[in-house]
Parts: structure tokens; C-alpha cells; sequence
């Protein structure tokens, strides 16, 4: 976390001077623009491109992980099949490249950016990132005639590509707090955005339902599972919590919200050390090697960073999404309206 962040942080717990002086005048500006912004896109005085497949946003109105990816791999994976040819595009945030670039299990999570990865390990379709997400996609559907959807992984406010459908996520746990918006708070819109997506899909427990902004019409929970490791070294090699009991064990966590993982290995039954790095952090060898234990757990994020320096007692939990209701109804609904 760099000196400015870690200012900002301390500003949005203390409401000190810094916030209401500077962070709080700064986000009405910041209100301002993305409104006109929307407007200069809704009257066409900013141009909307469209790509000549259905296009589907995963993407979420806070800064920080509310569970976007494992929503694009169950879209992916239910597509799939059903028979379509899906495809994802992603801006690959953290990754140095902005030209359109083609993704695969391999790719250096430092050019494309590590959820690119991730998703790649998990999903055998065609994957591209780049700065411009209609480059991409165009790019992407040369390469890849036969796709016939396309999942954007993050983008719901990259206006200038056409959707056919936007699903948001938010963490239902957490999502008001600090809900003001940039730089005052973690939000990217305004928390009414929510009233204008296809879906919202709730990552989590919401407590109250009543007059709740995220009460939408089209709301789904979701919840993440999983229980059962593989080894990083060695990835045929599998695991249960039960085969870590009385070893030392530690876990390791760089994405949004590390406390969720940590949370979901205690609910497995583990007891271990934490600790928590930065969001996208560009793991070490280093990094790891003054963990000294047993057992080493992290999530696919985190591994795809440390897969080249990985040792045996590195292990990782796949997770998956699931959703409650009929989601895959209303997407195939919307893909249907797009080929009227």
C-alpha cells in the first residue's frame, strides 16, 4: 500500500480534516463528471461501440474484489454447456500490457494481470485483455470466428463498449460501507447504479431486505464453495482440511478482501496463521520463503504469482460460485432478444 493510500485509508476511518476538506469536496467533483460522463454517452455526444456478438458486463460499482470472477467462470461454464462458444475479455488489471493480447494458462500474470490467469486455468475458452475492451473483442473475434458471446470480466463503467446485459456484484456484507463515492468513499457510482443493471448478484449474507438499494427486482445470492486443495507443486495431488490437522499451517491472501478467505478456511476447520498482502500483489519467492510451516494455503489468485517458485507444501483451494435462482433463464434471455 503506498503513503497515499494508507493517508486516504486513515482519512475514511478518522473523518479528519483531510476528508472533509479534501477527499469529500473531491468526490462531488468526481459525482460531477461520471454524470456527465453517463449523459455525453446516453446522448451520443461520446460513441458507443457495439461487437457483433451478445455482450455480458460482470463488473461492480466499489474499488476493491466483490467476487467477479468466480461469477464470469459459472457463466463460462454454463454457457458451455448449453452449447454456446463463450469468450472473455478483461482490462487485466495489474498486468503491464494494454494492446489487445491473447491469454492463456501460462501467460505471465505481470503482462495480462493474474485474474486473466486464473480464469484461463479454470475455463477453456478464449481469453484477451487490453486497455480498449471493443479493440479487444474485435481483436478477439478475428482470432476467434466461432465464439458467439462474450463475457467482459469488470467493465460496467467502460461506457464506450455496447452490453446486452450487466450483471453487478457487490459483497452484501459490506458494499455501505464507507459508500460514498470516489475518493471519499470506494464507490465508482453512485449506489442507485444498481437500480439500472440487468442483475445484482449478492456475494454473501444481506441482513435487510427492506428498501435496501440492492433490492432489485433481478437479485440472486451467491455464495463461494469449496473444500478440497491442490497441491501447487504438484497439481494431481489433492487435499482436505482433515489432512492439515497437526501441522502448522499458514495462509497467504493479496486480493480484495482477505478476511474472506481466511473466514472460509476457518469455517473448513483450520487453525492457522494469516497474512494479508495488497490486492494484486506481485508475490515473491521471498515473499513466501520466511513463511516457514507445514502447510502453505492461498487462494488461485495468489497462485497463479507463485506457481514458478512453488514448493511442496504450497496448496491452494479452487472455489466456485453458486448461485440460488434461475440466472442462466434470464441470460439466455437476453442472448435470444440479441438475435431478433
Amino acid at each position: 500500500m503506498t503513503f497515499i493510500q494508507e493517508k486516504i485509508y486513515r482519512a475514511w476511518r478518522k473523518r479528519n480534516a483531510l476528508y472533509y476538506g479534501v477527499l469529500v469536496p473531491l468526490s462531488w467533483l468526481f459525482a460531477l463528471v461520471t454524470l456527465l460522463r453517463r449523459l455525453a454517452y446516453k446522448k451520443g455526444l461520446l460513441k458507443s461501440h457495439a461487437l457483433p456478438v451478445p455482450v455480458i458486463i460482470v463488473g461492480n460499482i466499489h474499488m476493491g474484489g466483490s467476487g467477479k470472477t468466480p461469477v464470469v467462470i459459472w457463466l463460462v461454464q454454463h454457457l458451455k454447456q448449453l452449447g454456446y462458444h463463450p469468450a472473455v475479455i478483461s482490462r487485466g488489471y495489474g498486468g503491464s500490457t494494454k494492446l489487445p493480447t491473447a491469454v492463456n494458462a501460462n501467460s505471465n500474470p505481470t503482462i495480462v494481470g493474474d485474474e486473466p490467469v486464473l480464469i484461463a486455468n479454470r475455463c477453456d475458452c478464449p481469453l484477451w485483455v487490453g486497455a480498449n475492451r471493443v479493440q479487444v473483442g474485435a481483436e478477439l473475434l478475428k482470432a476467434h470466428p466461432e465464439c458467439n458471446v462474450i463475457i467482459s470480466d469488470d467493465g460496467l463503467q467502460h461506457y464506450c463498449l455496447k452490453r446486452d446485459m450487466e450483471i453487478a456484484v457487490i459483497d452484501a456484507e459490506n458494499y455501505l460501507k464507507n459508500a460514498n463515492l470516489l475518493p471519499a468513499g470506494s464507490l465508482r457510482e453512485s449506489i442507485n447504479r444498481l437500480q439500472t443493471v440487468d442483475v445484482v448478484i449478492k456475494n454473501g449474507y444481506l441482513s435487510t431486505e427492506t428498501n435496501h438499494p440492492a433490492s432489485v427486482e433481478n437479485a440472486y445470492l451467491m455464495q463461494l464453495i469449496g473444500a478440497e486443495f491442490y497441491n501447487l507443486a504438484d497439481p494431481s495431488l489433492k487435499a482436505t482440511a482433515a489432512d492439515f490437522k497437526r501441522k502448522s499451517v499458514k495462509a497467504l491472501a493479496g486480493i480484495g478482501r482477505p478476511e474472506r478467505f481466511f473466514e472460509h478456511l476457518r469455517q473448513l476447520g483450520l487453525n492457522f496463521a494469516s497474512a494479508s498482502f495488497d490486492d494484486h500483489h506481485a508475490f515473491t519467492a521471498f515473499d513466501l520463503a520466511k513463511m516457514e510451516c507445514d502447510v502453505l494455503l492461498m487462494t488461485e489468485k495468489d497462485a497463479v504469482k507463485c506457481k514458478e517458485f512453488a514448493k511442496p507444501h504450497y496448496w491452494v483451494l479452487p472455489i466456485e460460485a453458486k448461485i440460488d435462482g434461475d440466472l442462466m433463464q434470464l441470460v439466455l434471455q437476453k442472448l435470444n432478444h440479441h438475435k431478433r
